[in-house]
């Protein structure tokens, strides 16, 4: 269970926004560059999750063939549904070869392909892994040094996998750790070239400044107040450079509202005091609100989950004092 768990579905990291940035956030660190590349992604991730949602009210594939009707005929409505600006837009450049460079239609490929296990939809693996193959092959010819990232939490490998899909596992050193040993094994038996363990944020195993990078998935929700503040102190000790986090759920209030469940927390976080939290310990940045990034940055109106925020966090010393 553990190993499918998170990676499917809206969750799939290779169409869930959180997970393309982080994928472009080390693209970005290591290389510099590759930002269109990067948007052609955001816009494939938008129009796949609206295919996905759209397949989920209408499961059947009579309904699909009737998007795709629409869309070849320039309608913006398909029997009365409303086709959204960026999806067409999308699927006029993917049909004139103008998106992403090679991008296939993946739009077309998506409508035609989707299959049902009763009234859930499933997309094709080859169409979601438009971009894992894309990104292999622009990645291949990157030539700059290796980079140390860490990624507490990382589950059983549920991104780390699609790092590895998409070439940019071999471009970084790597190292993941999670609390749960039964997530470690996993991890390790479907990656057992790569640096899995076990591992506690509170405490961990690894020197001042040991990475360049470290980004963290839904992660801090969970912890208690002090946990909280203990694993960001923690996370920032052995960062060099940057970091990477992401909420699924956090709300631009006061302050936190703590919710404890028996041994765990579901709590809200406050995008202000956590980014204040963050720069207590020198590092500072921005957040983004996930719908609102992808509005401004798609024209997408929807996203699954109206309370996903990430942080995108430097290090505010210079890196050269930071390694001493």
């Amino acid at each position: 269970m553990l190993e499918t768990y998170l990676v499917a579905d809206v969750e799939d990291p290779r169409i869930n926004v959180q997970s393309l940035l982080t994928r472009h956030f080390l693209i970005f660190a290591l290389s510099g560059r590759h930002f269109e590349m990067a948007d052609a992604e955001l816009r494939f991730a938008a129009c796949l999750n609206w295919i996905l949602r759209f397949a989920k009210e209408n499961p059947d594939v009579d309904a699909m063939a009737g998007v795709r009707h629409a869309l070849q005929c320039g309608a913006d409505n398909a029997e009365g549904v409303e086709l959204p600006h960026f999806l067409r837009a999308t699927y006029r450049a993917l049909s004139a070869g103008a998106e992403g460079g090679a991008a296939p239609d993946y739009v077309s490929a998506a409508l035609e392909g989707v299959a049902f296990d009763g009234r859930r939809p499933r997309l094709p693996a080859s169409v979601l892994d438009t971009f894992m193959d894309l990104w292999r092959t622009v990645l291949s010819s990157e030539t700059s040094p290796a980079r140390r990232v860490l990624e507490p939490a990382c589950g059983s490998a549920n991104d780390y996998r699609f790092l590895e899909a998409c070439g940019l596992a071999s471009r970084v050193d790597y190292t993941g750790f999670d609390l749960c040993e039964h997530n470690v094994r996993n991890a390790r038996k479907l990656f057992p070239r790569a640096h899995f363990e076990v591992g506690n944020v509170f405490e961990i195993a690894a020197g001042d400044r040991s990475y360049d990078h470290s980004f963290v998935h839904d992660l801090f929700e969970h912890l208690s107040p002090e946990g909280i503040r203990a694993a960001a102190k923690e996370l920032c000790r052995v960062t060099r450079r940057s970091l990477c986090l992401h909420f699924f759920n956090m709300d631009e209030i006061d302050a936190h509202v703590v919710r404890p469940v028996e041994e765990y927390h579901w709590n809200t976080l406050s995008l202000d005091r956590m980014t204040e939290l963050f720069a207590e310990e020198g590092f500072n940045g921005r957040g983004y609100h996930i719908g609102t990034y992808l509005r401004r940055r798609v024209g997408c109106e929807h996203t699954h989950n109206p309370r996903a925020y990430t942080l995108i966090l430097g290090a505010s010393t210079p890196a050269a004092d930071r390694a001493r």
